[in-house]
């Protein structure tokens, strides 16, 4: 059998020989491994043989066994596994196929270049050659460990509170189960025997140590004091006997102070998980215990005033939520639904702000934010659309447009549900169907109130749409939302609710269509190389970009290592002009509608507006490929930056 040998740095040049392990000895040892581990036959070496003389030299070994379907990747890393350090780290991965044996040897010169030599492995993920958490699971089984990416709820409460927080931080451990004699502790580095030490002394027991990544242990320092603080408060509320109403209370409270859009409570198979949604993204924050979930969806229900002893149907409510020590108050839409394993509970918070931020601030580009003014908001009447999915900042873009047009010579009213910002200066109404206020009632006497500008908080249908167009058609200028992909895709649902052509054309002013993407984290941003990959998947080539920088966030405690703090808006302004009028009345293709709009309405698309603010250094390519709709290629940085105003 191989043995194992445990105590090299499988990450540096000189301690593993990368170049001197060629293909045929990486076969040689793997194929006694796997002989061993009866993956394969005699019988299948003879047949890989036959294949590997009619493929390129570039298949690896591998490789090779893996398209003839006699071995899984899973199959193989098990088996390395039993084997430590029986192959270079690089040498693995090049078998497996994440980089070529050219781009290892590229690495490994620059390796040898560097003045404080970088670890192999992190070189490959700051280059972007392998995911980080590919890298990571096959550097775990060329050593012989297991890989773990855990979450907070996964690790036991007592275990978090033996080893100070300094101290896991700066050895870079961090413990998740024990059975009373072995704790499972991950490492970022394993073989550190210092921090090995420390851990078996702190926990008293042997270490089983596991491999995680370093984004994942920062992730678990920096949320680690919120979450404790969390658990305590609640067990502390709970000995006290105020119990649902003390968690339900710090639920809310956290997710409100770390900027939480969004509140899951998910009932799982064993557990119930909480998380957040923040900047976009959901952030697993905690757990309850299954026996006391049954009295928090009591409270939760009591709080919102649905049916409390309804279990069986899906219920809507609202709650209105004080912060005892500040006093704020802050509304939530709360949805109760039926799933196998109970009521999942997911809560939208609504920003009950009084603070806009201004059109100029909002980040449109500077000409496109010229011309939305003059030819849309400055038109005496007409209707103007801002659309997105739902969370995707209408609501904020629209009282923006409303705060602009604001002032004593102008009569501004809103028909809304519910009234989201407060503004002074306009008569807001909030609709209330189980009282009889509803659209239509509200909209008749709307008319009555001698307004200036209209604002409806959201076409639905086809007769919504039908009141918009009428009163603009009467003089009005309205203002209101719809959920639609991008700007020709309003005006295409406008067709499809069988509205005539010729009234969307004479009515129609403008359609925005706008996203929420991720800023860098200006505390930890950082210039990267370009990532070639993802600029070719978003439709730009090297060469369009060769003059410019991107950048990234490396993660910091400012922004809990995610690299990322805040968002901000993406728009795609459509103004009809009448290129654009005469396509919708000669009820073109929707291809032809967007080629028209981008061609000679100068519509910059979201992807564009994306792609310009990641060359501004606000946002990363990455983040653009996550959010941003691709419909049509993007066009060059020469063309973008004239038609935007925009200095890069």
């Amino acid at each position: 059998m191989l043995q194992p040998k445990r105590f090299v740095d499988p990450n540096h040049s000189e301690a593993l020989a990368e170049g001197d392990v060629v293909a045929k000895d990486a076969r040689s040892v793997l194929t006694r491994i796997f002989l061993q581990h009866k993956l394969i036959s005699e019988e299948d070496l003879s047949r890989c043989d036959r294949i590997a003389g009619k493929l390129g030299a570039d298949t690896t070994f591998v490789q090779l066994l893996k398209k003839m379907n006699l071995v899984e990747e899973t199959d193989v890393l098990d088996a390395v596994r039993h084997h430590g350090f029986c192959l270079p780290y690089g040498t693995l991965l090049v078998e497996l196929g994440y980089i070529t044996e050219i781009e290892l040897r590229q690495m490994l010169m620059v390796q040898h270049e560097e003045e404080f030599r970088q670890k192999l492995g992190e070189l490959l993920i700051d280059r972007q050659l392998v995911k980080e958490s590919d890298a990571n699971r096959v550097l775990a089984c060329h050593m012989g460990l297991n890989f773990e990416e855990p979450d907070l709820p996964d690790c036991e409460q007592r275990l978090l509170h033996l080893a100070p927080l300094k101290t896991m931080t700066k050895l870079e451990f961090f413990p998740v189960r024990s059975d009373g004699f072995k704790t499972v502790v991950v490492f970022t580095d394993p073989l550190n025997q210092i921090a090995r030490t420390e851990a078996a002394r702190v926990y008293a027991t042997e270490i089983d140590p596991v491999l995680t990544s370093k984004s994942t242990l920062k992730r678990l320092t920096v949320l680690l004091p919120q979450y404790r603080e969390v658990n305590l408060r609640v067990a502390a509320k709970r000995e006290d006997g105020a119990g649902a109403p003390a968690q339900v209370y710090w639920i809310l409270q956290s997710a409100i102070k770390l900027g939480a859009s969004d509140i899951h409570v998910e009932p799982l198979k064993d557990r119930v998980r909480i998380r957040n949604r923040i900047d976009g993204v959901l952030r697993e924050h905690s757990e309850l215990k299954k026996s006391d979930y049954a009295s928090v969806v009591s409270r939760l229900k009591i709080e919102a005033g649905t049916d409390i002893g309804e279990r069986r149907r899906h219920q809507d409510g609202r709650i209105r939520f004080v912060d005892r020590t500040t006093g704020q108050e802050t509304d939530l839409r709360i949805s109760f639904y039926v799933t196998i394993h109970g009521e999942c509970v997911v809560m939208r918070i609504l920003n009950r702000s009084d603070t806009l931020p201004k059109l100029d601030e909002m980040g449109v580009p500077p000409a496109t934010l010229a011309r939305f003014e003059q030819r849309a908001l400055e038109a005496p009447s007409g209707v103007i659309i801002v659309t997105g999915p739902t969370g995707s900042g209408k609501t904020t873009t629209l009282y923006s447009c409303v705060n602009h047009l604001n002032d004593d010579s102008t009569s501004i009213i809103t028909a809304e549900e519910p009234v989201e910002y407060t503004i002074d200066g306009i008569s807001q109404c909030s609709l209330n169907n189980k009282i009889g206020r509803t659209f239509d009632e509200s909209l008749r006497h709307i008319v009555r109130q001698d307004p200036d500008v209209i604002v409806l908080g959201e076409v639905r249908d086809q007769h919504s749409a039908e009141c918009a167009i009428q009163a603009a058609l009467t003089g009005h200028k309205v203002l209101t939302t719809f959920h639609t992909e991008d700007a020709v895709g309003g005006l295409l649902r406008l067709l499809n609710m069988n509205l005539e052509a010729f009234l969307i054309a004479s009515t129609v002013t403008c359609v925005v269509a706008q996203r929420l993407i991720r800023k860098i984290c200006k505390h930890c941003c950082e210039e990267i190389p370009t990532d070639k990959k993802t600029l070719n998947i978003l439709g730009w080539t090297h060469k369009d970009v060769a003059d410019l920088t991107f950048h990234s966030g490396k993660g910091c405690p400012k922004c809990q290592f995610s690299g990322f703090s805040g968002r901000m808006a993406v728009f795609e302004p459509l103004i009809l002009n009448e290129a654009v009028r005469d396509a919708i009345l000669t009820n073109v293709t929707a291809s032809e509608l967007r080629r028209i709009s981008i061609e000679k309405a100068g519509l910059v698309t979201l992807l564009e507006d994306g792609l310009l603010k990641a060359a501004a250094g606000l946002t990363t390519l990455a983040e653009v490929r996550r959010t941003l709709p691709r419909v049509t290629n993007p066009r060059g940085i020469t063309d973008l930056k004239r038609l935007s105003g925009m200095n890069i």
